[in-house]
């Protein structure tokens, strides 16, 4: 074989390679943020609550694991019938985030916190959505059709200080007429009256939807879910 043939096939062979690392790379890459890890748990243990734990682009050990476990074994006195709980945990910059959604009975508990430490956000994510609770018992009450007296007399036995249950509703109404428009075009609007959220009417589809700015910075897209006839 003479030298430039040999230089052209070490060269092709190079080439190969970088493609085959670089597709082994984007598969890894791929994998861990369409797939997050999902580890979903049914009443294991005498547990109530069925809990999925999510990790966007982080390992989430074993003993964190066990934590979300304990921590959420709180709300079974709320909801003895059971409920749905999401965990998420990701990282922003070099802070650590959790986001924790409960839903049961057709109502959404949400709570989402960063902090040095995932451990912190867990344990202010339960603070949160706790005292939604018991700021709300009445009203929580009566949608759900339940009641909270056992987790009352345990919160009563507790150190931990009382919250007040918050009272009626101020509503203020305000109507307004919805222009058909795009999204990019609502987070303008949105942006120049100095508002957090803005309601329109999609120019494709028609639907009532809302725009509104995420605490990360970003924007997101509320779209109503049809149910299936």
């Amino acid at each position: 074989m003479k030298a430039k043939e040999k230089f052209r096939f070490a060269v092709k062979i190079h080439k190969i390679y970088i493609v085959l690392n670089w597709r082994m790379w984007y598969n890894k890459n791929a994998e861990r943020e369409g797939k997050p890890e999902r580890t979903v748990n049914t009443q294991k243990g005498g547990r109530i609550m069925n809990i999925s734990i999510i990790a966007r682009q982080v390992n989430v050990r074993d003993d964190l694991k066990a934590l979300v476990e304990k921590k959420l074994a709180k709300f079974d006195r709320y909801f003895p019938r059971g409920a749905d709980a999401a965990v998420t945990f990701r990282r922003v910059r070099d802070d650590e985030c959790v986001e924790l959604t409960i839903s049961v009975g057709g109502t959404l508990f949400r709570a989402e916190e960063t902090s040095a430490e995932f451990r912190t956000s867990l344990t202010r994510c339960i603070d949160v959505i706790e005292g939604q609770i018991r700021k709300n018992k009445t009203r929580l009450e009566k949608r759900m059709k339940s009641t909270f007296a056992a987790a009352e007399a345990a919160a009563a036995e507790s150190t931990e200080a009382p919250v007040e249950e918050e009272g009626d509703f101020d509503i203020r109404v305000k109507s307004f007429p919805l222009k058909p428009m795009t999204p990019e075009e609502a987070i303008l609007q949105m942006n120049l009256l100095g508002h957090a959220f803005y309601a329109f009417e999609d120019a494709d589809s028609g639907e009532t939807c809302v725009v509104y700015k995420r605490n990360a910075g970003s924007y997101g897209l509320i779209i109503p879910e049809k149910k299936a006839e």
